[in-house]
């Protein structure tokens, strides 16, 4: 048994959250409940767990499906305790206000589940580009030197804990998601996570309770901003500047925009790691930076210095911004004690599913790329990256922009990408429920005048599109698949749908123009 829940209600009246245990009719319920775990997915519901009652689109037939997979109590706001009472008879009931359900929600979850966070090293990284990447490299440093793994990974690319393995639909879990899974990464006996934090998870409480020892600031730039997201900039920073209120060791990049805020805040922690991947300046010197950043094709050498030790490494992925990400996951390696040889080690052999994937052909004639650029900061270092690594490269790029929310990426992406591209082709990315051919026209009408492009609104024949473009340019070309990484899904209205990765979709699409056997 993990908790009680008078011991939920003592936990979150002492959080400054009005609680009370009710009964069905109403009446104060005085018979404690034991109490191991909580769920808000019906579909994942288990015995002794506390239900949480919590979104827009609930249904009471939820409630009634947990209770019957052996759910003992359950959470709710105060607007929907008494429909929930009528269908729950003799369950006892949570109730908080309607404006602290989500705070009542994570620190209920935490303490449901015993608070595993506190048996389990945990690095939080955050970030508008990059969380994916630098999350990746230091759970290969992590397992670097050992037979098993040593780091469970939550982010927007997968979920591992130990016990469960899928591709990850939110970058944070909701809170009692999260809890599960860091439970399961100490009952794995696994002894570090790594998390990828979004701004949506720090503004909207999901990870409130959850004590970081690392949190990493990679970057700031404008993106998510939109009715369903964040109102503005200034709401979307602030949000992401929460991550420091619950770290004890802060890594920073000083290269990034408003990073004297950052830094500011970032200070409140027990101790501050600074890095730079432009070394040393008039400014003053970083605690972890790099110098001689030689690109090789395949990847990157670069001087690495720590206050423990300095070395040459190798990064066995191309892009010249990813050692900024790199220096992050050593800035965490540092502070969590992790030797020098598993640093070396793990970054030589890191791989990133989706992340600046060099697709190489029979044809000298095209390169494929397949990276999750999706923003306009992400945009800015990947092109900037490509023309230097690839100089004189035809550069084709293929992408789209998402249903319902960072409409600002529609007239952002297209005028970047119209900086360094040679040709645009504007096609579907999770439309959700708008139609993808309006969100195309949007970007087509915000592409500069004369910038060659089209609209091709099913992914695979824009893929198609591009190699045959490729194959006949001039010179060697470099096809761009952005956006969508290695995902298998498509958000299309409610339901995320089947579909082939963009690796898969480019190969075949090479196999067919060349006339070769299909892989």
């Amino acid at each position: 048994m993990n908790t009680t829940l008078l011991a939920l209600e003592q936990l979150l009246c002492s959080n400054a959250i009005t609680a009370g245990i009710t009964n069905t009719a109403g009446a104060s319920h005085q018979e404690d409940v034991p109490i191991d775990g909580a769920d808000c997915d019906s579909r994942l519901a288990m015995r002794d767990h506390l239900f949480i009652c919590k979104g827009a689109a609930f249904k009471a037939a939820y409630l009634t499906d947990a209770l019957a997979k052996g759910c003992c109590a359950y959470l709710c706001d105060k607007s929907r305790a008494d429909e929930l009472a009528k269908v729950a008879p003799g369950v006892p009931a949570l109730v908080v206000a309607d404006d602290a359900l989500r705070q009542a929600m994570a620190r209920a979850s935490a303490e449901a589940w015993g608070h595993p966070d506190r048996d389990v090293k945990i690095v939080g990284i955050t970030g508008t580009k990059g969380k994916s990447t630098c999350a990746y490299m230091l759970r290969a440093i992590l397992d670097a030197g050992h037979d098993a793994a040593q780091a469970a990974i939550l982010g927007s690319i997968d979920t591992f804990d130990g016990v469960e393995r899928f591709e990850s639909v939110n970058t944070t879990p909701e809170a009692p998601d999260l809890w599960r899974h860091i439970a399961n990464v100490r009952s794995s006996g696994l002894p570090y996570l790594v998390m990828e934090v979004s701004s949506q998870a720090l503004k909207y409480d999901r990870v409130v309770g959850l004590d970081l020892d690392v949190g990493c600031f990679l970057n700031i730039g404008r993106d998510h901003i939109s009715p369903a997201e964040h109102p503005d900039f200034e709401d979307y920073f602030s949000s992401k500047l929460r991550i420091f209120d619950q770290t004890r060791v802060a890594a920073v990049n000083l290269d990034m925009d408003r990073a004297d805020e950052t830094l500011a805040r970032a200070r409140a922690c027990k101790r501050l790691l600074a890095f730079s991947a432009k070394g040393p300046t008039t400014q003053g010197t970083p605690d972890i930076w790099a110098r001689n950043v030689r690109p090789t094709g395949a990847g990157i050498h670069f001087v690495a210095h720590t206050p423990s030790w300095e070395e040459e490494l190798f990064l066995s992925m191309p892009g010249l911004f990813n050692v900024e990400n790199a220096l992050g996951a050593i800035a965490a390696c540092e502070a969590l004690g992790v030797e020098q040889g598993q640093v070396r080690e793990g970054l030589a052999h890191t791989r990133v599913p989706g992340r600046m994937e060099l697709l190489t052909t029979s044809s000298p004639k095209i390169t494929g790329i397949v990276d999750y650029a999706h923003n306009k900061l992400s945009y800015q270092r990947f092109f900037s990256s490509l023309s230097k690594e690839f100089p004189d490269c035809e550069i084709i790029a293929v992408f789209g922009a998402p249903g319902g929310k960072a409409f600002e990426r529609r007239q952002e992406l297209p005028q970047e990408a119209s900086r360094w591209a040679d040709y645009l082709i504007f096609t579907e990315e999770d439309p959700a429920h708008e139609p993808v051919g309006e969100i195309c026209a949007q970007m087509a009408r915000s592409t500069p005048k004369g910038q060659p492009h089209e609209v091709i609104l099913e992914r695979p024949r824009a893929i198609e599109r591009a190699v045959e473009l490729g194959l006949a340019a001039k010179r060697d070309a470099i096809v761009c698949l952005l956006a969508k990484g290695d995902e298998t899904r498509q958000h299309e209205g409610d339901a995320f749908v089947p579909c082939e990765t963009d690796t898969t979709l480019f190969y075949r699409a090479v196999s067919r123009q060349l006339g070769q056997a299909e892989p």
